[in-house]
C-alpha cells in the first residue's frame, strides 16, 4: 500500500508541475506565456526531483512504468509489487492532468489552438515519422534508465544528491532530444494525461491524436529494458 500511495502522490505531483509549466508557458492569458522551452525543460526536471526527494525512500520514486518494468526485469524489485507501481503511476498521472485543467480552465478557454491544448497534456512529434519518433523515445529512455543505474557507480553518493542528479539527467535529455517528440520517456506521463484530455470538457480541444499515442508507450518500455540489459552485461567490477 505504501508503494501505491508514494507512486500515486509522486506521479500526481510530477504531472501537476510538468503539465502545469506547459500550460503556464503556452496558454493564452497565462502570466508566463511565451517564457519558452528552457523554462519548460528545467521545470520538468524539477517536477521529477521534488517528489523524488519525498518518496525516494518509500518506493524508489519511479513515477514511470517503463522504469518499473526494467527494474523488475533486472531483479531490483519483485514482480509482485509491479501492479502497485502501475496503479499509482497511471492514476496519479491522470489526477495530476485533471488538476492542471481545473487550475488553468480560464486559460484553456482563452486559447483557440487545439494543438496547443493537447500539448499541455501529451507529447507529439515535430516531424511525424513513425520509425524515428519511436527511436527517439527509445534512445531518450535508454539514456534516462542507464544513467539512473549508473549513479550506483559513484562511491559515497548520498541518497539526496542522487535525486538531484536525476534532475540533471531529465534536463539534459530534454535540452538535447526534446525537440523531436517532446521526450515523454515515460508511458504514464503521456498516456494518462492523454486520456484526461479525451475525457475532460475542454472547449475546442480537438482530437487526442490516438494514432501517435502508442509511440510514447512502447518506445520508453523498449528503451528502458535495453538499458538494464546493457548495464547488466557490463563487467563493472
Amino acid at each position: 500500500m505504501l508503494i501505491f500511495i508514494a507512486e500515486f502522490i509522486g506521479t500526481m505531483m510530477l504531472i501537476l508541475l510538468g503539465d502545469g509549466v506547459v500550460a503556464n508557458v503556452t496558454l493564452n492569458k497565462s502570466g508566463m506565456r511565451g517564457a519558452g522551452s528552457i523554462q519548460i525543460t528545467f521545470a520538468w526536471g524539477l517536477a521529477v526531483m521534488v517528489p523524488a526527494f519525498i518518496f525516494g525512500a518509500s518506493s524508489g520514486a519511479h513515477f514511470n512504468p517503463a522504469l518499473t518494468i526494467a527494474l523488475a526485469i533486472d531483479g531490483s524489485i519483485a514482480w509482485g509489487v509491479v501492479p502497485y507501481y502501475f496503479a499509482g503511476e497511471f492514476l496519479g498521472a491522470f489526477v495530476g492532468a485533471c488538476l492542471v485543467y481545473i487550475l488553468f480552465k480560464g486559460q484553456f478557454d482563452a486559447t483557440d489552438d487545439a494543438g496547443t491544448k493537447l500539448g499541455v497534456f501529451s507529447t507529439g512529434p515535430s516531424i511525424p515519422d513513425t520509425g524515428l519518433n519511436l527511436l527517439s523515445e527509445m534512445i531518450g529512455t535508454f539514456v534516462l534508465v542507464f544513467a539512473i543505474k549508473g549513479i550506483a557507480q559513484v562511491d559515497g553518493l548520498a541518497g539526496g544528491l542522487s535525486n538531484f542528479l536525476v534532475f540533471g539527467i531529465i534536463v539534459s535529455i530534454g535540452m538535447s532530444l526534446g525537440g523531436l517528440t517532446g521526450y515523454a520517456i515515460n508511458p504514464a506521463r503521456d498516456l494518462a494525461p492523454r486520456i484526461a484530455h479525451a475525457m475532460l470538457p475542454i472547449r475546442g480541444k480537438g482530437d487526442s491524436n490516438w494514432g501517435y499515442a502508442w509511440i510514447p508507450v512502447v518506445g520508453p518500455v523498449i528503451g528502458a529494458i535495453a538499458a538494464v540489459l546493457v548495464y547488466g552485461a557490463i563487467p563493472w567490477a
